[in-house]
Order: structure tokens, then C-alpha cells, then sequence
């Protein structure tokens, strides 16, 4: 069982709106091959290519490297919009959502770990 203050956060918001955008990602392929007249042979590659990178990098977010990579895959989002142009509006409505997820995260870890210290200097100091 996890302990408490090992528990992230952001690691659980920013894992949640990849995986969300995994799946908007996903679904912008058929709309790039029907409406956008993209080959399926770019469509498909690049698409779904993109939202199997999201749920990896998703899974990889215990290490600090995979937000990095997640700032990139945001842009790639926006960058799709080069084939479909509503992706221009999806991947900016996701980067959004990253980037407040990754900010108020790392806000929630800092402050939990002021709380945690100041708890356990109380719990030392005599009791």
C-alpha cells in the first residue's frame, strides 16, 4: 500500500488528461481520413501513432523526464491541427488543460510537503 505522501498529485491529474487526449487523439484519425481527405497512410500512423505515445508517456510519469515529454506531446497535439484544423482547437483545449494540470499539481505536491513537515516537527518536538 502506498503511504500517503508518496502519492502525486499531479502524477494523477497530468496521467488523466493524457489519457483523455489519448483518446481525442484516437478519434481525430477518421475525421483526418473522411473530412480532411488525409490518407490513411499518413492519418493512421500519425494519429494513432500519437495516442499510444500519450497513454506511454502517461505510464511514465514517475519519472520528472516524462512531464518533458508530455510538454512535447502537447505540441504535437496543436501541430495536428496542420492536418485536421480542429485540432488546432482540441490540442489547445488539452494543452490547456496539461498545463493547469502540471501547475496547480506541482502547487498541491509543494504545499503538502510544507504540511507534512511542519506536521512531523509538531509530532517531534515532545510529544
Amino acid at each position: 500500500m502506498t503511504d500517503e505522501r508518496d502519492r502525486s498529485p499531479r502524477r494523477a491529474m497530468c496521467a488523466a488528461v493524457l489519457s483523455l487526449e489519448a483518446i481525442a487523439v484516437a478519434l481525430s484519425t477518421p475525421v483526418m481520413i473522411a473530412i480532411s481527405d488525409i490518407r490513411p497512410a499518413v492519418a493512421l500512423p500519425v494519429g494513432l501513432g500519437l495516442a499510444v505515445l500519450c497513454v506511454l508517456v502517461a505510464g511514465m510519469l514517475r519519472r520528472e523526464s516524462a512531464y518533458a515529454l508530455g510538454h512535447v506531446l502537447q505540441v504535437a497535439a496543436i501541430a495536428l491541427g496542420l492536418l485536421a484544423p480542429l485540432m488546432f482547437v482540441i490540442g489547445g483545449i488539452f494543452a490547456l488543460l496539461w498545463g493547469t494540470a502540471y501547475g496547480l499539481g506541482r502547487r498541491i505536491e509543494s504545499e503538502r510537503a510544507a504540511a507534512f513537515a511542519e506536521y512531523d516537527r509538531r509530532n517531534s518536538d515532545g510529544s
